[in-house]
């Protein structure tokens, strides 16, 4: 079921640890809420809660997707993901180091989306759209956050875009307060995230090395890509 957040005028205010795979290891992180600025994104119930668990329906313009977890497929299969970039779906049995790393240049598709599976919101932007100046102030986003991760996509639809396990926000400037109010409502969030508590640690050299990630492909996956759903 796909949908998208009902503009804010109209929206209703609205956990075990689950193993995905023998590649599971590290310690879960204990998380606090990202600095947001000038922004007032935690006094307008952004932050999830029981009575809120999926603050995102009162963000404009979110895109929610229900996806299956722990749909894994090897290293050298590509999934055709069904959008740019994907925001769920099947993965690598890898992740993607995701505490706080801003990477520097794009990285294989199929290991971000295992760490969204983990909890961690994942800021993607397009080097073509956005600027030093903007690439430096959404790093400033992430840069040492636990469960939060960034890296250039190119040809991604917008010159920023933010995804977490089901959630996707794109937007044209940085600034948007929207940005904020994302990761308020998504990181680590146990209501939305198929593995609450899962390792965002670094895998190593062999596995995941974030000083050397496996490259991003923009090539066409072909006729024998994994399809979203799993096999």
């Amino acid at each position: 079921m796909i949908r998208y957040a009902r503009p804010l005028a109209l929206a209703a205010a609205a956990a075990a640890l689950v193993g995905c795979s023998s590649t599971q290891s590290g310690s879960p992180v204990s998380v606090s809420s990202p600095s947001t600025g000038k922004s007032t994104t935690a006094d307008k119930g952004f932050s999830p809660t029981e009575d809120n668990q999926d603050p995102t329906e009162k963000i404009d313009g979110v895109l929610s997707i229900e996806y299956k977890g722990a749909q894994h497929v090897k290293p050298t299969e590509r999934v055709a993901y069904d959008h740019k970039p994907p925001l769920g779906g099947a993965h690598d049995a890898v992740w993607a180091a995701c505490n706080g790393v801003v990477y520097k240049v794009a990285v294989r598709t199929e290991n971000l989306v295992h760490s969204l599976e983990h909890g961690a919101v994942w800021l993607s932007y397009d080097p073509d759209k956005l600027d030093k100046a903007g690439v430096a102030a959404l790093a400033k986003k992430v840069n040492g956050k636990p469960y939060t991760v960034m890296s250039p996509y190119p040809g991604q639809g917008k010159a920023v875009s933010a995804q977490s396990w089901g959630r996707q926000l794109q937007v044209d400037e940085v600034d948007d307060e929207r940005v904020d109010q994302f990761i308020q409502a998504t990181r680590a969030n146990q209501y939305l995230t198929p593995e609450p508590g899962a390792s965002c640690d670094q895998l190593g050299a062999g596995r995941f090395d974030q000083d050397d990630p496996p490259p991003f492909d923009p090539s066409d996956p072909g006729p024998g890509a994994i399809p979203p759903t799993g096999r």
